[in-house]
């Protein structure tokens, strides 16, 4: 319990000791949007980074060079754990969205830095309001944020297995001509999830996968590019659980 008790007593200090950088922030927004970005993304970056190390987390980055630098691109991966978030931004070489659930707009002083970062809250529940996600997803694409999307719509509590890929969620690839950039993760829920609410020293494996171009697929694959981008994840999931946890998925290192 004391990781659990050191997470989130962090988590609660950071947020409420932050309210007078939202204040700046802010201020900086509105005379440089770009500045804003970034600073919020290095302050967010630096309390992640704290979470991972107060948790005991080894991460296993695969395939970094593989997300080009010079572009905003669509992030598509697995969700099994709350962590898959902390674990995953603290590498992006950009500024860069997360499309969560509308329900997290709610959380106090998160929602805030959740807006810096310019995340987005999809409404699973109304077609309308999701559509229009989407689109404000492709504009700020467009723009040069790159997003992130679990496809699954939301946690998989079902270890090994992977939910059906929402294939509207790779509109936003396809209008934007940004580059799909498959990334796995594997046993980030033996970290939190497998063991309530206890948190645990483990390792994490993340690969991020060669960027598929949706222009340079054929039409037959544009249709069920939800389909291919699941099958390049579950093989690289289960080709790292056999290579990093041979004897089970919640071992240590």
């Amino acid at each position: 319990m004391l990781r659990f008790i050191l997470v989130s007593s962090f988590v609660i200090l950071f947020l409420i000791l932050s309210i007078p950088v939202m204040i700046v922030e802010w201020i900086i927004g509105k005379f440089n949007m770009d500045v804003k970005s970034r600073s919020s993304l290095a302050i967010v970056n630096w309390a992640f980074r704290c979470v991972i190390f107060l948790a005991g987390t080894k991460v296993v980055a695969l395939g970094e060079e593989n997300i080009p630098k010079d572009c905003a691109v669509l992030y598509v991966g697995n969700h099994r754990s709350f962590f898959d978030i902390v674990l995953t931004y603290v590498r992006v070489p950009r500024p860069t969205g997360y499309v969560a659930k509308k329900e997290m707009e709610k959380v106090p002083l998160l929602s805030v830095w959740m807006k810096n970062l310019h995340c987005l809250f999809l409404d699973r529940d109304n077609i309308k309001e999701g559509m229009k996600t989407i689109l404000t997803a492709i504009e700020k694409v467009k723009s040069g944020i790159s997003i992130c999307i679990f496809p699954e719509g939301t946690r998989n509590k079902t270890a090994d297995t992977f939910l059906p890929f929402h294939e509207g969620s790779f509109k936003i690839a396809e209008k934007a001509g940004a580059p799909i950039i498959p990334m796995t993760i594997v046993n980030s829920a033996a970290v939190f999830e497998d063991q309530l609410p206890k948190i645990k020293k483990r390792t994490v494996v993340i690969e991020y996968g060669t960027p598929l171009y949706i222009s340079e697929l054929s039409k037959e694959e544009r249709k069920s590019i939800g389909t291919k981008v699941k099958s390049i994840i579950e093989e690289t999931y289960f080709k790292n659980k056999a290579s990093y946890f041979p004897a089970s998925p919640e071992q240590d290192s």
